[in-house]
């Protein structure tokens, strides 16, 4: 970021009630992207300076340790004036986690890693780190945000869940008290004065979803009060009018999945319209949606999910509604209603895109497989889907204001973030967000055994070998995770897996609740878990006794996601903080990325001379897949971007809120 590191954004008279970015200087853009090659370079010089600045840690600690309880509140507040005064230089930062080492050891029983320090001296200097799964990413944010909270600047910690974020306020809660900064969490369900309790903390911790929507009402108050927003700004004391105290900073848990996976989905602040025309409008939709013939009158497209309507099916159309109502007369509005319908009767798949819950259409993450709760696709496509699965009508759905991450997150006057799997995207959060990215050494090295990548001609197939290859490591007394594509996968295999008699867990978008009683359980010997996805679970599988004498969590993927990157996510789950593990990719050619993205005449020749066999042609092909998928995101998000002020136009699905 472009913010100067020696001044700190704090609500009041010199930065307003409400500091934010307002030239939205994220968007320097491919441009700018090469030099996140070129200082990709400075990474040695500052490894060497954060090796420095852990020396000067532990030199500050030693002094630190004969301090008595009262001298060391008087370091405490001696510190804040020096930190508010010259901001987060090297040898302020040095003291402070010297003295939050301290803290954090006498009221949680924590002593900091050096890694701990790297990293959060990384989101301190407006950058990225990445540090793998395992390494304490949570303590070192923590370590990060008390360092910020003592300057007096506002935090906003995003997490990937309400869950994660109550649990993380909760637990750090007497960590923070200590130091007498005070901390809540902003989440779901919560009245307006209880968000505005949260928000008016020193640290709050909350999801990207929920901090975006409370902008946006923020941005609403703004537009329908404007001389009483103007007058709170010039008189630099803060009112109830909003929730947040300005984007004065933000560190980002789980950064690559908020900045880049979930970066080209619209937010949409929005409220229900009332038409009692609305299920006669969606079932002729869905009547004139079958009258058309595939091929000859419409063509899918499974990648974007949308339907395209031939000329022949434009003439077809026309000759249909001359007699219906005259909101059918209308050409665009008739084409685009109707291909809707016809991609939500033919595209948008159940227990894949969707689950059916209660006479509710629940539309699944993605990336993280989870139920994604409040959002719902627009532009009629959620009620045609819930006129196919016989549910009952929810109202439209008029928008009231929109932004996406990649429009919010430029807008912190500091942004800091951590993931443990970055490196894959150096270019576009630099390009995008000005943010680069320094990886942080691990603690011990990596013991991770990885087998070779094995490719079966069609899912059958994969499943029977699956459960022989599940029976021989349950046998060992190995836990093992099971990666798959969608809820259906997860079924399917569970459903073999019952027929052989093999005990198992299954964690998917049906079972959210239970997800912590299933993670406890996932390391303990010979326990079997399958899985959606792991990208933002955020807990740790604990290793049960005699597992690392087996060698470790066994991680088997079947799927292949849109990058690497998310890949790792899920190999990293095993072998952490030195512990043994191993990981292998399952996949057949009816796995979505390879029958999405391979020419017919590669999967031909694969079937016909059998090289499906072959891990070195198996890892080539995913890799090429991953390329051309990856590739068509990026571009994806670079025109979402470039269009960002007139969204309402194109929007296809969004994450809306009443």
């Amino acid at each position: 970021m472009n913010a100067s590191i020696d001044k700190l954004p704090v609500p009041g008279l010199l930065w307003g009630t409400y500091p934010e970015r307002r030239n939205n200087a994220q968007n320097k853009g491919r441009a700018l992207s090469w030099l996140q090659t070129w200082a990709d370079h400075l990474e040695l010089p500052e490894t060497r300076k954060a090796k420095r600045f852990v020396t000067q840690v532990h030199t500050q600690q030693a002094a630190i340790l004969q301090l008595s309880p009262d001298e060391f509140k008087v370091e405490i507040n001696l510190l804040r004036s020096s930190l508010q005064r010259d901001g987060f230089s090297d040898q302020h930062l040095a003291k402070a986690f010297a003295l939050l080492n301290q803290a954090l050891h006498r009221t949680l029983g924590i002593q900091l890693f050096d890694t701990q320090l790297i990293a959060a001296r990384i989101i301190l200097k407006n950058r990225l780190a990445e540090m793998a799964t395992g390494e304490g990413k949570t303590i070192a944010v923590a370590l990060a945000a008390a360092t910020a909270a003592l300057a007096g600047v506002p935090v906003h910690v995003i997490t990937a869940n309400d869950y994660l974020a109550q649990r993380d306020a909760d637990g750090l809660r007497m960590f923070y008290n200590d130091l007498d900064i005070s901390v809540d969490a902003a989440i779901q369900g919560q009245s307006e004065e209880r968000r505005h309790q949260a928000y008016a903390c020193n640290i709050t911790y909350c999801t990207a979803k929920e901090l975006v929507f409370d902008y946006l009402r923020d941005g609403l108050q703004r537009e329908r009060n404007p001389l009483r927003w103007r007058a709170e700004q010039l008189s630099g004391t803060p009112k109830a009018t909003s929730l947040l105290r300005g984007l004065c900073m933000a560190i980002v848990d789980e950064a690559d999945s908020i900045l880049i996976d979930e970066a080209r989905v619209p937010l949409i602040l929005s409220a229900n319209t009332r038409d009692n025309q609305e299920k006669l409008h969606y079932s002729q939709a869905i009547t004139l949606a079958h009258a058309l013939n595939p091929e000859l009158d419409y063509i899918l497209d499974t990648e974007h999910l949308q339907a395209r309507l031939t000329n022949a099916g434009r003439e077809k159309l026309e000759s249909i509604v001359h007699k219906m109502e005259p909101v059918w007369h209308n050409r665009l509005h008739r084409e685009e209603t109707v291909c809707q319908a016809l991609a939500g009767l033919h595209l948008y798949q159940r227990d894949r895109h969707y689950l059916v819950h209660e006479g509710k259409i629940l539309i699944i993450d993605e990336n993280t497989g989870r139920i994604a709760e409040g959002r719902a696709w627009s532009r009629g496509l959620h009620q045609i889907i819930e006129m196919k699965e016989g549910c009952k009508l929810s109202s439209a759905l008029n928008t009231l204001s929109q932004i996406t991450y990649q429009r919010l997150f430029p807008r912190y006057l500091r942004l800091g973030g951590v993931s443990g799997t970055l490196k894959e995207s150096r270019r576009e959060l630099f390009g995008t967000y000005g943010l680069r990215v320094n990886t942080v050494p691990l603690r011990s090295p990596c013991k991770r055994t990885v087998y070779p990548t094995r490719l079966f001609n069609d899912q059958q197939s994969l499943w029977q070998n699956l459960a022989e290859r599940i029976s021989e490591l349950q046998s060992l007394g190995r836990p093992v995770l099971v990666g798959t594509e969608s809820v259906a996968d997860s079924e399917t295999l569970s459903r073999i897996l019952s027929n052989a008699s093999i005990r198992h867990e299954v964690l998917n978008a049906r079972h959210d609740e239970a997800e912590a009683s299933i993670i406890a359980k996932a390391g303990i010997p010979g326990t079997v878990t399958i899985t959606t996805n792991m990208a933002g679970r955020g807990t740790d599988i604990s290793l049960g006794d005699g597992v690392t004498e087996s060698g470790g969590l066994h991680v088997i993927s079947c799927q292949i996601n849109a990058s690497k990157r998310i890949d790792r996510q899920l190999a990293g789950r095993c072998a952490r903080q030195g512990d043994p593990g191993s990981v292998e990719t399952w996949v057949s050619l009816q796995t979505t990325l390879l029958r999405k993205r391979l020419p017919r005449w590669i999967k031909s020749a694969l079937l016909q001379n059998s090289y499906f066999s072959s891990a070195g042609t198996a890892n080539f092909l995913i890799q090429l897949v991953q390329k051309m998928e990856e590739r068509q995101h990026v571009l994806q998000r670079r025109k979402m971007l470039a269009k960002e002020k007139h969204m309402e136009h194109h929007l296809s699905f969004g994450v809306h809120h009443d």
